[in-house]
């Protein structure tokens, strides 16, 4: 019989975890203020996965009061310049897990994978049939990558949604083993009309990933109620420039972009593992 696979070897790890659990220990502890003691992690995750400080607004780890503050770290003014002549831009750092086309409304997740538009947007089937047939790009941030998230081009919200769900890891090797990893994690949509038409952005949680946050709304998680919560906002209510920050993460996690049929020509360098920095161009408007 043939070994199992390391992916699936990783899933089934992953089964077994207190994920809720760990969710919460690692959310408090990246919350408490701990001087030194805080300072030293910093300082020892920044070299265990060789984060580039010199990008950063604040190089030093003493110039962080938590985890919190040193995850959500701002950048230095120039230190994403926004591709001036891209209709849409990149909206994290990263890597490409996934782009292309939508088949149906059936989004590629991995080699034997896919999950539905409906499904990752919270079984909202109104919204999902916008993106019958469109276009969809999945990017990874990992732990070393910074973790705000900007707009890709200008968006007025319409809609956000906080959709409970599980907690698994979102890496490659775990959406290559877990069918429908990115419906079936816990997740923040948020809805967007922008000048492409609709569009939405997916935030999607991990295991120890301790919040997600929003511009408008602030934290969005916790609390985690184990409902469906939604907000609604008037017209011209928030606004969004291009290149905007729209969110930011705690820990590493993966954002799901869905735009519809015949709006983007995705930038021919894009392809899966390819790392991207945010405002570099995705792609162009889709020729009429």
């Amino acid at each position: 019989m043939p070994d199992p696979s390391p992916d699936l070897f990783s899933a089934w790890q992953q089964h077994l975890l207190p994920k809720g659990a760990l969710t919460r220990l690692a959310g408090a502890l990246a919350r408490a203020e701990a001087g030194a003691l805080s300072h030293a992690a910093i300082a020892r995750f920044i070299a265990h996965y060789h984060v580039n400080m010199d990008e950063a607004a604040e190089p030093s780890p003493q110039g962080y009061a938590s985890f919190n503050a040193f995850f959500t770290r701002a950048l230095r003014e120039g230190a994403r310049p926004l591709d001036a002549q891209a209709a849409w831009l990149c909206p994290v750092d990263g890597a490409i897990s996934q782009l292309g086309a939508i088949e149906g409304d059936q989004i590629f997740q991995a080699k034997g994978h896919h999950y539905s538009t409906r499904a990752l947007l919270g079984d909202d089937a109104n919204r999902a049939q916008a993106f019958q047939g469109g276009h969809f790009a999945t990017l990874y941030l990992s732990p070393r990558d910074y973790h705000r998230i900007h707009m890709p081009c200008d968006g007025v919200l319409r809609r956000m949604v906080h959709v409970p769900g599980d907690l698994y890891s979102v890496n490659p090797a775990t959406a290559r083993a877990i069918p429908g990893l990115f419906a079936r994690n816990e997740r923040v949509v948020c809805h967007f009309d922008t000048p492409h038409g609709p569009m939405a952005l997916v935030l999607v949680g991990a295991t120890i990933v301790g919040s997600m946050a929003t511009v408008w709304h602030g934290v969005v998680n916790p609390p985690r109620p184990g409902h469906v919560r939604s907000w609604d906002y008037a017209d011209g209510q928030v606004r969004l420039t291009r290149g905007a920050e729209m969110g930011r993460f705690l820990l590493g996690s993966t954002v799901v972009l869905l735009m519809p049929r015949g709006t983007i020509s995705f930038n021919p360098e894009w392809q899966p593992a390819r790392p991207v920095k945010m405002g570099e161009a995705m792609g162009s408007a889709q020729a009429t």
